[in-house]
């Protein structure tokens, strides 16, 4: 009887283990060897944590054999690491395995039988523990492979539990969490209510991969879109890009494949049937649809739809755009605090700034007024002369003394000899200046070795000074942002940071170099370590009217499992029946 009833017992443990691998949706071998293990843990604390103690269960009779292990090593056994240390419970030298075994050999294991022991309470809470561990692990690996491969994804899911704004989302095989900034505003959920999310993000974490939810990413509003239009789903139509303000607003920016089929109404539908099945599962939030093109400036006049736009100028080192606008176009071009000109800003990806026609026509007095100025003072001349040269471009001093006189001498009115005078004029201020700047740059400390820096002007040395850069070690130990300027975050607030040379508006790649020149100066890097300029591009000349020579060159636009469980029901059952079965082998 005894015998029969340890055979069911070993039977009735097996049947369970294939039972929550079935629910767990982990290989019943996972369970087995989690059995395995806690046994094994159990008996090491029973005969001493120091012996090598097996523990095998038989996937089909369920007999379990204990065994001790004592395996043969070198005489002059070493350590791999410091923590390592001779096992004499566990490891027997060769010389004293041959005293009683002459053919023990390096690496032979000496096997030992061990009889079966009575689980303790300390023994069982041990043994619950790592088959608890060991199934939770299996699951959460299995979730992670589930997910991992689904990012992108709209799923279907039951809402779970709320806690703190943050809904947790049960989808069948696992659990994914969705933020309190992740959901729409003012859009509440209740436990049991379905739910629709778009997995954004899946992230192997200590407890758990983490699969992050979201009903305010963009990418839900284009995989929505994907549901309803047949031309997005099947690739005739491509959703280029997305921006959004949960609840509120979005832009949304189409290509079409198909010349022969309009992107922006596909995706609307007959009377708006499409774009209003996603406005109902966004809470009303108002979709523009436009148009993408490949064309930045273009494209960025359709992102600032409906405002009307009547000129835009790119600074593509800057990644900034200059927008102008008519002056009663200025609020609709904003929108509400903002809203219109920051969605167009994240759909093009350009930093976008809007200013009205009578802004830029009084900035370009302003400017001309200035270097009608700056020429008078300059060059000694009288206002019509200064204004004349304003007119044909000529906007620093520098311009003007440098050119090739016949620029100057082509000029109407002016002959070679003014031009000669007026570069002459110009080349002694720019002697004066420079003298005044190095003065300048000597009474601010600044040392001679920042002038020899490639890159580093006499202007460039002042500014540096005076914010305190005297030194090339001072220049080397800049930062990018230091130099240009940036922005950090106060109180929650962006702020501006000044630059050190921000009056210069360098490029980021020229502010780079600068740091770089300035630290093999130093000695701190060496020259073979800067970049390689890229070679120059060749264009083909082509022939002008006169018979010279001319270049065709692009034009700039200017127009239009949270908390750990509970042991589960399952995982109790294992170690019920296990304790059982080995107090059966006791009795």
């Amino acid at each position: 009887m005894a015998v029969t009833g340890v055979s069911a017992n070993r039977l009735e443990l097996l049947q369970i283990a294939q039972a929550v691998a079935q629910e767990k949706n982990i290989d019943k071998e996972i369970v087995i060897e989690a059995i395995e293990e806690a046994i094994q843990k159990g008996a090491k604390s029973r005969y001493g944590a120091h012996h090598d103690i097996r523990a095998a269960l038989d996937p089909k009779t369920g007999e379990l054999a204990l065994t001790r292990h004592v395996t043969i090593v070198e005489d002059d056994w070493q350590p791999e690491d410091e923590l390592e240390e001779f096992n004499d419970s566990a490891m027997v030298r060769l010389k004293d395995a041959l005293k009683r075994d002459p053919e023990a050999v390096v690496g032979k294991e000496y096997i030992e039988e061990l009889p079966p022991f009575e689980f303790g309470r300390v023994q069982t809470q041990m043994a619950r523990q790592v088959v608890t561990g060991k199934v939770r692990e299996a699951e959460r690996a299995n979730q992670y492979e589930e997910f991992k491969d689904r990012v992108g994804e709209i799923v279907n899911g039951t809402v779970k539990r709320v806690e703190y704004g943050n809904t947790v989302v049960d989808l069948g095989r696992g659990e994914g969490i969705m933020r309190r900034n992740d959901s729409i505003p003012r859009e509440l959920f209740n436990i049991g209510d379905r739910i629709r999310t778009y997995i954004y993000d899946v992230r192997p974490e200590a407890k758990g991969p983490q699969v992050m939810l979201s009903r305010a990413h963009p990418g839900f509003m284009a995989k929505l879109f994907a549901q309803e239009v047949p031309e997005v789903y099947d690739g005739v139509i491509e959703i280029r890009a997305a921006a959004r303000d949960a609840g509120s607003r979005a832009k949304m920016a189409v290509l079409s494949n198909d010349s022969s089929i309009d992107p922006v109404g596909a995706c609307v539908g007959m009377r708006g049937s499409r774009v209003q099945a996603v406005v109902a599962e966004l809470q009303g939030e108002k979709i523009d649809i436009i148009q993408w093109n490949p064309d930045e400036p273009t494209f960025i006049v359709n992102a600032l739809a409906p405002a009307e736009v009547s000129k835009v100028v790119l600074d593509e080192e800057a990644d900034r755009v200059e927008v102008v606008v008519p002056d009663e176009q200025l609020s609709l071009a904003i929108g509400r605090r903002g809203q219109n000109v920051r969605l167009a800003s994240q759909l093009t990806g350009w930093q976008i700034d809007i200013i009205t026609e009578t802004q830029d026509s009084e900035r370009r007095q302003r400017e001309f007024a200035e270097r009608t100025t700056l020429f008078q003072e300059a060059l000694d001349v009288d206002e019509v002369i200064a204004q004349l040269l304003v007119t044909e471009g000529f906007a620093t001093v520098e311009d003007l003394a440098f050119v090739e006189p016949y620029e100057i001498s082509d000029i109407e009115g002016f002959d070679e000899e003014t031009a000669e005078e007026l570069q002459a004029r110009a080349r002694d201020f720019l002697d004066k200046q420079a003298q005044a700047l190095d003065a300048r740059r000597k009474e601010l400390g600044v040392e001679d070795g920042v002038l020899e820096v490639p890159g580093v002007t006499l202007p460039m040395a002042v500014a540096l000074g005076e914010n305190g850069v005297k030194t090339v070690e001072d220049l080397a130990d800049l930062a990018t942002d230091e130099i240009r300027g940036g922005y950090e975050m106060k109180n929650g607030e962006r702020v501006k940071v000044p630059g050190v040379l921000e009056s210069f508006s360098l490029a980021q790649e020229d502010a780079e170099m600068l740091i770089l020149q300035a630290r093999v100066a130093a000695g701190w890097i060496d020259a073979s370590e800067l970049p390689q300029p890229e070679p120059e591009p060749e264009y083909e000349a082509e022939e002008g009217e006169d018979g010279e020579e001319s270049y065709d060159a692009d034009t700039v636009f200017a127009g239009s499992n949270t908390d750990d469980e509970t042991v589960e029901e399952g995982e109790g059952e294992i170690l019920d029946a296990l304790d059982a079965d080995l107090d059966d082998r006791d009795a």
